[in-house]
Protein backbone atom coordinates (compact mmCIF):
# COMPACT_ATOMS: atom_id res chain seq x y z
CA UNK A 1 0.00 0.00 0.00
CA UNK A 2 2.55 2.88 0.88
CA UNK A 3 4.38 1.94 -2.62
CA UNK A 4 0.69 2.49 -4.31
CA UNK A 5 0.25 5.76 -2.20
CA UNK A 6 3.13 7.47 -3.27
CA UNK A 7 2.67 7.14 -6.61
CA UNK A 8 -0.54 8.16 -6.86
CA UNK A 9 0.25 11.70 -5.59
CA UNK A 10 2.99 11.34 -8.24
CA UNK A 11 0.39 10.93 -10.83
CA UNK A 12 -2.14 13.07 -9.59
CA UNK A 13 0.94 15.76 -10.21
CA UNK A 14 1.54 14.17 -14.15
CA UNK A 15 -1.77 14.48 -15.15
CA UNK A 16 -2.02 18.31 -14.48
CA UNK A 17 1.37 18.79 -15.98
CA UNK A 18 0.58 17.38 -18.85
CA UNK A 19 -2.18 19.28 -19.28
CA UNK A 20 -0.95 22.54 -18.68
CA UNK A 21 2.38 22.41 -20.57
CA UNK A 22 2.50 19.33 -22.56
CA UNK A 23 -0.72 18.87 -24.42
CA UNK A 24 -1.48 20.80 -27.49
CA UNK A 25 2.10 21.93 -27.20
CA UNK A 26 4.36 19.42 -28.04
CA UNK A 27 3.72 16.40 -29.83
CA UNK A 28 2.24 13.69 -28.22
CA UNK A 29 4.34 10.96 -29.54
CA UNK A 30 7.47 12.49 -29.09
CA UNK A 31 6.45 13.29 -25.44
CA UNK A 32 5.60 9.37 -24.44
CA UNK A 33 8.87 8.49 -26.60
CA UNK A 34 10.90 10.52 -24.53
CA UNK A 35 9.31 9.31 -20.99
CA UNK A 36 9.93 5.73 -22.59
CA UNK A 37 13.68 6.04 -23.74
CA UNK A 38 14.16 8.07 -20.08
CA UNK A 39 12.68 5.43 -18.00
CA UNK A 40 14.31 2.45 -19.67
CA UNK A 41 17.48 4.24 -19.35
CA UNK A 42 17.13 4.65 -15.73
CA UNK A 43 16.51 0.67 -15.41
CA UNK A 44 19.22 -0.46 -17.71
CA UNK A 45 22.55 -0.31 -15.54
CA UNK A 46 20.20 -2.65 -13.57
CA UNK A 47 18.96 -4.94 -16.05
CA UNK A 48 19.81 -8.73 -16.22
CA UNK A 49 19.95 -10.03 -19.63
CA UNK A 50 20.47 -13.90 -19.28
CA UNK A 51 19.21 -15.95 -17.58
CA UNK A 52 15.56 -14.55 -17.18
CA UNK A 53 12.34 -17.32 -18.05
CA UNK A 54 10.73 -16.39 -21.32
CA UNK A 55 7.45 -16.61 -19.97
CA UNK A 56 8.54 -13.17 -17.19
CA UNK A 57 10.68 -11.29 -19.70
CA UNK A 58 8.13 -11.73 -22.73
CA UNK A 59 5.28 -10.75 -19.69
CA UNK A 60 6.99 -8.22 -18.40
CA UNK A 61 7.18 -6.82 -22.05
CA UNK A 62 3.57 -7.22 -23.50
CA UNK A 63 2.70 -5.27 -19.45
CA UNK A 64 4.79 -2.17 -20.50
CA UNK A 65 3.52 -2.43 -24.22
CA UNK A 66 -0.17 -2.12 -22.93
CA UNK A 67 0.34 -0.51 -19.14
CA UNK A 68 3.03 2.13 -20.67
CA UNK A 69 2.81 2.00 -24.34
CA UNK A 70 -0.95 1.80 -25.72
CA UNK A 71 -2.06 3.63 -22.58
CA UNK A 72 -0.07 6.91 -22.63
CA UNK A 73 -0.14 7.44 -26.28
CA UNK A 74 -4.10 7.43 -25.99
CA UNK A 75 -4.16 9.25 -22.78
CA UNK A 76 -1.59 12.26 -24.55
CA UNK A 77 -4.40 12.08 -27.58
CA UNK A 78 -7.46 12.58 -25.12
CA UNK A 79 -6.18 16.25 -23.96
CA UNK A 80 -7.01 17.21 -26.97
CA UNK A 81 -10.84 16.75 -26.56
CA UNK A 82 -11.07 17.33 -23.25
CA UNK A 83 -10.34 19.69 -20.17
CA UNK A 84 -7.68 18.15 -16.89
CA UNK A 85 -10.53 17.50 -15.21
CA UNK A 86 -12.46 15.48 -17.49
CA UNK A 87 -9.38 13.07 -17.96
CA UNK A 88 -9.06 12.83 -14.71
CA UNK A 89 -13.04 11.91 -13.85
CA UNK A 90 -13.08 9.68 -16.78
CA UNK A 91 -10.34 7.56 -15.17
CA UNK A 92 -13.34 6.22 -13.10
CA UNK A 93 -13.56 3.01 -15.06
CA UNK A 94 -10.40 1.27 -14.38
CA UNK A 95 -11.13 -0.33 -11.30
CA UNK A 96 -14.34 -1.78 -13.04
CA UNK A 97 -11.78 -3.28 -15.87
CA UNK A 98 -9.22 -4.53 -13.71
CA UNK A 99 -12.06 -6.79 -11.54
CA UNK A 100 -13.65 -7.85 -15.02
CA UNK A 101 -9.58 -8.77 -16.17
CA UNK A 102 -8.74 -10.14 -12.86
CA UNK A 103 -12.03 -12.64 -13.16
CA UNK A 104 -12.14 -13.39 -16.66
CA UNK A 105 -8.19 -14.90 -16.11
CA UNK A 106 -9.45 -16.37 -12.84
CA UNK A 107 -11.95 -18.09 -14.66
CA UNK A 108 -15.23 -16.32 -12.63
CA UNK A 109 -17.75 -13.52 -13.31
CA UNK A 110 -18.50 -10.97 -10.60
CA UNK A 111 -21.95 -9.26 -12.00
CA UNK A 112 -21.88 -6.24 -9.98
CA UNK A 113 -19.20 -5.27 -11.50
CA UNK A 114 -21.03 -4.54 -14.35
CA UNK A 115 -23.78 -3.33 -12.72
CA UNK A 116 -21.17 -0.78 -11.52
CA UNK A 117 -19.76 -0.10 -14.44
CA UNK A 118 -23.16 1.47 -15.61
CA UNK A 119 -23.75 3.50 -12.81
CA UNK A 120 -20.52 4.89 -13.46
CA UNK A 121 -21.31 6.00 -16.86
CA UNK A 122 -23.98 7.67 -15.04
CA UNK A 123 -22.20 9.95 -13.25
CA UNK A 124 -20.01 10.83 -16.43
CA UNK A 125 -23.05 11.28 -18.21
CA UNK A 126 -24.14 14.08 -15.31
CA UNK A 127 -21.23 15.70 -15.46
CA UNK A 128 -21.69 16.53 -19.53
CA UNK A 129 -25.18 16.10 -19.69
CA UNK A 130 -25.21 19.43 -21.41
CA UNK A 131 -24.60 17.98 -24.79
CA UNK A 132 -22.18 15.60 -25.84
CA UNK A 133 -19.96 16.71 -28.83
CA UNK A 134 -18.29 14.90 -31.12
CA UNK A 135 -14.79 15.69 -29.89
CA UNK A 136 -15.97 14.94 -26.49
CA UNK A 137 -16.97 11.43 -27.28
CA UNK A 138 -13.88 11.21 -29.33
CA UNK A 139 -11.58 12.00 -26.25
CA UNK A 140 -14.09 10.02 -23.81
CA UNK A 141 -13.43 6.67 -25.82
CA UNK A 142 -9.64 7.13 -26.22
CA UNK A 143 -9.76 7.19 -22.61
CA UNK A 144 -11.76 4.23 -22.15
CA UNK A 145 -9.22 2.07 -24.45
CA UNK A 146 -6.34 3.96 -21.88
CA UNK A 147 -8.14 2.82 -19.02
CA UNK A 148 -8.47 -1.23 -20.24
CA UNK A 149 -4.93 -1.17 -21.28
CA UNK A 150 -3.55 0.15 -18.15
CA UNK A 151 -5.43 -2.29 -16.28
CA UNK A 152 -4.87 -5.11 -18.23
CA UNK A 153 -1.03 -4.10 -17.85
CA UNK A 154 -1.26 -4.39 -14.10
CA UNK A 155 -3.47 -7.40 -14.05
CA UNK A 156 -0.92 -9.10 -16.69
CA UNK A 157 2.26 -7.53 -14.51
CA UNK A 158 0.65 -9.25 -11.24
CA UNK A 159 -0.20 -12.90 -12.57
CA UNK A 160 3.22 -13.58 -14.34
CA UNK A 161 5.24 -12.25 -10.94
CA UNK A 162 2.79 -14.50 -9.45
CA UNK A 163 3.58 -17.80 -11.65
CA UNK A 164 6.97 -17.10 -12.53
CA UNK A 165 8.84 -15.26 -9.00
CA UNK A 166 12.10 -14.70 -10.05
CA UNK A 167 15.03 -15.14 -7.55
CA UNK A 168 16.36 -11.74 -8.23
CA UNK A 169 14.98 -8.07 -6.73
CA UNK A 170 12.27 -6.78 -9.36
CA UNK A 171 14.40 -4.03 -10.66
CA UNK A 172 16.60 -6.67 -11.88
CA UNK A 173 14.22 -7.74 -15.21
CA UNK A 174 11.51 -4.43 -14.89
CA UNK A 175 13.56 -2.75 -17.52
CA UNK A 176 11.77 -5.14 -19.96
CA UNK A 177 8.48 -3.19 -19.21
CA UNK A 178 10.02 0.01 -20.76
CA UNK A 179 11.29 -2.46 -23.85
CA UNK A 180 7.61 -3.27 -24.12
CA UNK A 181 6.77 0.62 -23.85
CA UNK A 182 9.72 1.39 -26.65
CA UNK A 183 8.13 -1.07 -29.10
CA UNK A 184 4.95 1.10 -29.08
CA UNK A 185 6.43 3.94 -28.37
CA UNK A 186 9.26 4.05 -31.43
CA UNK A 187 7.10 3.45 -34.38
CA UNK A 188 3.93 5.50 -33.39
CA UNK A 189 6.52 8.48 -33.37
CA UNK A 190 7.75 6.96 -36.50
CA UNK A 191 4.26 7.25 -38.42
CA UNK A 192 2.55 9.69 -36.53
CA UNK A 193 4.96 12.57 -34.65
CA UNK A 194 5.49 16.02 -35.89
CA UNK A 195 9.11 16.88 -35.43
CA UNK A 196 8.04 20.73 -35.73
CA UNK A 197 6.80 20.41 -32.21
CA UNK A 198 9.26 19.29 -29.77
CA UNK A 199 9.76 20.95 -26.63
CA UNK A 200 10.78 24.81 -27.24
CA UNK A 201 11.05 25.92 -23.84
CA UNK A 202 13.19 24.54 -20.87
CA UNK A 203 10.42 24.32 -18.63
CA UNK A 204 8.76 21.76 -21.11
CA UNK A 205 12.09 19.97 -21.21
CA UNK A 206 11.89 19.64 -17.01
CA UNK A 207 8.38 19.01 -17.29
CA UNK A 208 9.32 15.71 -19.47
CA UNK A 209 12.48 15.17 -17.99
CA UNK A 210 10.22 14.79 -14.35
CA UNK A 211 7.81 12.76 -16.31
CA UNK A 212 10.59 10.25 -17.38
CA UNK A 213 12.76 9.70 -14.54
CA UNK A 214 10.09 10.38 -11.85
CA UNK A 215 6.74 9.77 -12.80
CA UNK A 216 7.44 6.84 -15.32
CA UNK A 217 10.45 5.16 -14.24
CA UNK A 218 9.91 5.10 -10.28
CA UNK A 219 5.98 5.36 -10.75
CA UNK A 220 6.10 2.43 -13.11
CA UNK A 221 7.99 0.43 -10.95
CA UNK A 222 6.54 1.24 -7.44
CA UNK A 223 2.92 1.32 -8.79
CA UNK A 224 3.69 -2.62 -10.18
CA UNK A 225 5.64 -3.96 -7.06
CA UNK A 226 2.62 -2.17 -4.72
CA UNK A 227 0.25 -3.71 -7.38
CA UNK A 228 2.21 -6.86 -6.66
CA UNK A 229 0.82 -7.16 -2.71
CA UNK A 230 -2.12 -6.60 -2.47
CA UNK A 231 -5.45 -8.15 -3.65
CA UNK A 232 -7.07 -7.01 -6.87
CA UNK A 233 -9.97 -5.36 -5.32
CA UNK A 234 -7.38 -3.02 -3.42
CA UNK A 235 -5.59 -2.48 -6.71
CA UNK A 236 -8.78 -1.61 -8.67
CA UNK A 237 -10.18 1.00 -5.77
CA UNK A 238 -5.81 2.18 -5.75
CA UNK A 239 -6.21 3.03 -9.76
CA UNK A 240 -9.26 6.12 -8.64
CA UNK A 241 -7.06 7.87 -5.64
CA UNK A 242 -5.54 9.80 -8.15
CA UNK A 243 -9.01 11.61 -9.50
CA UNK A 244 -9.75 13.66 -6.32
CA UNK A 245 -5.99 14.46 -5.74
CA UNK A 246 -5.90 15.39 -8.86
CA UNK A 247 -9.17 17.57 -8.85
CA UNK A 248 -7.66 19.51 -5.90
CA UNK A 249 -4.58 20.33 -7.60
CA UNK A 250 -6.33 21.44 -11.05
CA UNK A 251 -9.06 23.31 -8.39
CA UNK A 252 -6.51 24.98 -6.28
CA UNK A 253 -3.13 25.10 -7.83
CA UNK A 254 -4.29 26.11 -11.51
CA UNK A 255 -7.45 27.87 -11.01
CA UNK A 256 -9.94 26.10 -13.75
CA UNK A 257 -13.50 26.83 -13.61
CA UNK A 258 -15.88 23.87 -13.09
CA UNK A 259 -19.45 23.88 -12.49
CA UNK A 260 -19.31 21.76 -8.62
CA UNK A 261 -22.58 21.02 -8.33
CA UNK A 262 -22.51 19.05 -11.48
CA UNK A 263 -18.73 17.70 -10.94
CA UNK A 264 -19.87 16.97 -7.11
CA UNK A 265 -23.39 15.43 -8.19
CA UNK A 266 -21.30 13.04 -11.11
CA UNK A 267 -18.24 12.15 -8.82
CA UNK A 268 -20.98 11.19 -5.83
CA UNK A 269 -22.92 8.94 -8.53
CA UNK A 270 -19.19 7.59 -9.49
CA UNK A 271 -18.12 7.05 -6.04
CA UNK A 272 -21.93 5.03 -5.27
CA UNK A 273 -20.43 2.81 -8.32
CA UNK A 274 -17.57 2.18 -6.24
CA UNK A 275 -19.13 1.03 -3.21
CA UNK A 276 -21.50 -1.25 -5.14
CA UNK A 277 -18.86 -2.83 -6.61
CA UNK A 278 -16.85 -3.41 -3.15
CA UNK A 279 -20.06 -4.25 -1.84
CA UNK A 280 -21.13 -6.96 -4.87
CA UNK A 281 -17.56 -8.47 -4.34
CA UNK A 282 -18.04 -8.72 -0.60
CA UNK A 283 -21.74 -10.72 -1.10
CA UNK A 284 -19.82 -12.90 -3.78
CA UNK A 285 -17.14 -13.68 -1.73
CA UNK A 286 -19.01 -14.76 1.35
CA UNK A 287 -21.92 -16.88 -0.71
CA UNK A 288 -19.25 -18.81 -1.88
CA UNK A 289 -17.53 -18.94 1.56
CA UNK A 290 -21.28 -20.43 2.84
CA UNK A 291 -20.74 -22.84 -0.22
Amino acid sequence: MPYLIFITFVWALSFNLIGEFIAGRVDSDFAVLTRVVLAGAAFLPFTRWRGVPAPLLWGTVAAGALQFGVTYLCLYRSYGYLTVPEVLLFTIFTPVYVTLLDDLLARRFNPWASLAALVAVGGALIIRYGGLSGHFLTGFFLLQLANLTFAAGQVGYRRVVARYPSPWPAYRTFGFFFLGALAVALPSFLIFGNPAKLPATGLQWGVLAFMGLGASALGFYFWNKGACQVDAGTLGIMNNMHIPAGLALSLLVWRHETDLGRLLAGGAVMGAALALNAWGRRRQAARLAAA
